[in-house]
């Protein structure tokens, strides 16, 4: 299986005392689930900055729990922009389940939603979602125990909003940069749909050496005529500072979210949306401080 590594895409060498600091943290972790799936060594794990789904080595979703911010995982939350384009979403696909926190997330800010539909290949994880992250499921979710790929090369339903969070222990599945995937995703997307999707790049975008944005961003381009990307700065900072105490981002890589649609949408002003975000204890303004551009703004 091809991979795109995070570490690769780096363009800076990480400060050696920094990383040091990273490398000798410990944390008092206590395993309250541990499961051996078809796909994943799943462990359900708390400590001091909160509770967390791992598979394998890796973070996959969870909640962070300390004096300087308690949430979600904070780039998951730039996945709430999407409100902002268009609060009138009725359909929304997720492919990648997570805590479960932002389907009730979306659940509550799209007063209009009428489905709101998961592809995941791990069969426990809506149980472990409810009985370990307070996810509650109404009659509006349906999940899909099946690959991304092959829910959207399948499936019959258009949607107004895809949402899509894939990576695994390794990094990101290739398939998911790979014009098949934009064709089927394409296909599943209403023509005024906005498809979301986490990356991973150098923060530098503009560096003539950035791997992401030289060899895959094109890809986006080639299928949606307008693309906001956010970079993931106070998701970084919300990261390192809550796990190790840090101020600076230690690792060249950023999340980076990728809001695309062949319409183009204007990222809405108005207090009364932000103030729907904010009754879920999320001042979107800090994610919206890290939009870098658009194809065509």
């Amino acid at each position: 299986m091809n991979i795109l590594i995070p570490e690769k895409l780096a363009i800076k060498k990480p400060d050696d005392n920094l990383l040091k600091i990273i490398n000798d943290k410990k944390f008092n972790d206590c395993i309250l689930y541990e499961l051996n799936s078809n796909f994943h060594n799943i462990k359900i794990i708390e400590n001091e900055v909160g509770r967390f789904l791992h598979y394998k080595d890796t973070y996959q979703a969870g909640y962070i729990n300390t004096d300087f911010y308690k949430g979600n995982l904070p780039y998951i939350n730039y996945f709430l922009i999407s409100y902002l384009l268009n609060p009138k979403v009725e359909k929304i696909l997720l492919i990648g389940m997570g805590s479960g926190k932002i389907i009730n997330d979306f659940e509550f800010l799209f007063k209009d939603l009428k489905t709101i539909d998961v592809a995941d290949i791990e069969e426990n994880i809506v149980n472990i979602a409810i009985e370990f992250f307070n996810f509650k499921p109404d009659q509006k979710f349906q999940f899909y125990l099946q690959d991304g790929m092959t829910y959207l090369r399948n499936t019959k339903k258009k949607y107004d909003l895809i949402v899509v969070d894939v990576a695994n222990n390794n990094g990101i599945d290739l398939r998911f940069l790979s014009e098949e995937y934009f064709q089927s995703l394409k296909k599943c997307l209403k023509k005024d749909g906005i498809f979301v999707s986490n990356m991973c790049a150098s923060p530098d975008l503009k560096h003539k050496n950035n791997k992401f944005m030289k060899k895959f961003f094109p890809v986006y381009e080639k299928f949606f005529k307008y693309n906001y990307i956010f970079k993931g700065n106070f998701s970084d900072k919300v990261y390192y500072k809550s796990f190790f105490n840090l101020d600076k981002r230690v690792i060249d890589i950023t999340n980076l979210i990728i809001i695309s649609s062949e319409k183009n949408y204007k990222i809405s002003k108005s207090k009364e949306l932000k103030n729907d975000i904010k009754k879920l204890g999320i001042d979107i303004e800090l994610y919206l401080n890290d939009k870098y551009s658009a194809s065509q703004d």
